[in-house]
């Protein structure tokens, strides 16, 4: 009698057990979803401030096509990017084209003085320190499921419920390479 009731302590404790790993797993799952969702948030608004400094742009550097192009062309990858490595590679691309086109307005001074083009320039500082925020913070949970899902005992409960590791969302270095326009 006292080693089926101590068995079913043992059963009981492994299924508690069990369950407050699984449901620990759940909610770093969801942090980290809900953390790439602050970070798409964050990315839309960029998309929505890009073509409003293109067009600003057009009229002052309407030669400048090349550029103008690339900043779209870059900017419609982003937004087609579904996986966190794509969406980065994406980013990565638009931030580069974006860094050109700020490069010209150095060589067009009515463009700089022009209001329009510096609150949009503004608006988009602002917006690239919000995304650095909010992808620090999704690869922070990144870093907290992954630590779970791999140290065991969890790293069991993690391969029993097939809980799949999270990407990190990294971004070149923006300071390595200088944009370079020609003229």
């Amino acid at each position: 009698m006292i080693a089926v009731v101590v068995l079913l302590v043992i059963v009981v404790l492994v299924v508690v057990f069990v369950i407050g790993q699984y449901n620990s797993l759940v909610r770093l799952r969801n942090e980290t979803q809900n953390a790439w969702a602050q970070v798409d948030v964050v990315l839309r608004r960029r998309y929505d401030l890009v073509p409003n400094l293109v067009e600003t742009v057009k009229g002052y550097a309407a030669h400048e096509r090349e550029t103008l192009e690339a900043v779209i062309q870059a900017r419609s990858g982003a937004i087609d990017a579904s996986a966190v490595a794509d969406q980065a590679d994406s980013e990565n691309m638009l931030s580069g084209a974006l860094r050109r086109l700020f490069a010209l307005s150095e060589a067009y001074p009515a463009l700089k003085a022009n209001n329009n083009f510096m609150e949009l320039q503004k608006e988009l500082v602002q917006t690239e320190g919000l995304i650095g925020y909010a992808r620090g913070s999704y690869n922070e949970s990144v870093l907290a499921f992954n630590n779970k899902s791999q140290v065991f005992p969890s790293n069991i409960i993690a391969g029993i419920f097939n809980f799949v590791l999270g990407d990190f969302f990294e971004t070149e270095d923006e300071s390595a390479d200088p944009p370079s326009v020609t003229f």
